[in-house]
């Protein structure tokens, strides 16, 4: 990350590497409130492990990041029209499992963002997926 970020007013932008940084960001800040506001009403998230959407998926977002999750990721492929943008990056997330234990999750993450009428990038589809089962740390 080149720049400080303001957790209260996050900007996505056009550029897949700012994205990635913002989106990290506001995940990492660990506020599901902050991260949930970088997606459109309408958005699907597959975080919680099955797609959720609206006041769902801001809960179980909500839910997830009180636990104290920590995430890196890269940028590995980007693609985008005048306002879709299909990012793909690899992640690394460590978490807590059942027992309280740190584990580490890696796997490939399909984000497609879209540009609203306000000219502002949000998340319209978030969808991790494992590369393997959690690992301990």
């Amino acid at each position: 990350m080149t720049s400080t970020i303001d957790l209260q007013n996050l900007d996505l932008t056009g550029d897949p590497d700012v994205q990635n940084d913002v989106f990290l960001a506001a995940f990492n800040s660990g506020d599901g409130a902050i991260f949930d506001s970088l997606y459109r009403d309408d958005a699907i998230s597959n975080l919680s492990g099955g797609p959720l959407t609206g006041a769902e998926r801001t809960a179980a977002i909500k839910a997830f990041l009180a636990t104290g999750p920590t995430l890196k990721s890269t940028v590995k492929h980007a693609y985008s029209t005048s306002d879709t943008s299909l990012i793909i990056v690899d992640y690394d997330l460590v978490l807590s499992d059942e027992d309280g234990k740190r584990v580490r999750i890696q796997g490939t993450c399909t984000d497609v963002l879209r540009l609203g009428a306000d000219g502002k990038w949000m998340m319209a589809i978030d969808r991790p997926v494992a590369d393997s089962l959690p690992q301990p740390i």
